[in-house]
């Protein structure tokens, strides 16, 4: 099934129809995904997110950019950092809005990197050390 055609499904089943909580629900996604260590359907979520950011232009040009940069990458560290890239511009999209995450998802921050990400609330779950530190960071308050 292609991007266009997961997005209507999407929309028909009452997930988010707005360009801006697709790519959150992405970028959570592949928060957790690296968080656990894996990466299959990392580039699936960027490139969702790459089509979302596009379709918001210059406002979200960065966040298409680090998106873009995510699908590319072949190694776990690229696509955490990548995801880094992808995350600072998301939250700083978010912050230009005046908009809160929103459906139980926080801003995240890792104390080691000072870089932040999205993730559902509940315990922490770091994407850019996964299984290494797991549990190594804090909510925004």
């Amino acid at each position: 099934m292609n991007l266009h055609a997961l997005m209507l499904v999407a929309m028909v089943f009452g997930a988010p129809a707005d360009a801006t909580e697709l790519m959150i629900n992405q970028a959570v996604a592949i928060s957790d995904l690296l968080a656990h260590d894996r990466t299959d359907n990392v580039a699936t979520n960027a490139a969702s997110i790459a089509l979302e950011a596009t379709s918001l232009g210059k406002p979200a040009a960065k966040i298409a950019s680090a998106a873009n940069d995510m699908q590319k990458a072949g190694k776990i560290a690229d696509l955490r950092s990548a995801y880094a890239r992808l995350s600072e511009a998301l939250v700083a999209y978010l912050d230009v809005q005046k908009r809160a995450p929103g459906d139980g998802v926080k801003i995240a921050v890792c104390p080691m990197l000072q870089k932040p990400w999205l993730q559902k609330d509940g315990a922490i779950q770091n994407p850019y050390y996964g299984s290494q530190m797991l549990s190594c960071g804090s909510f925004k308050k």
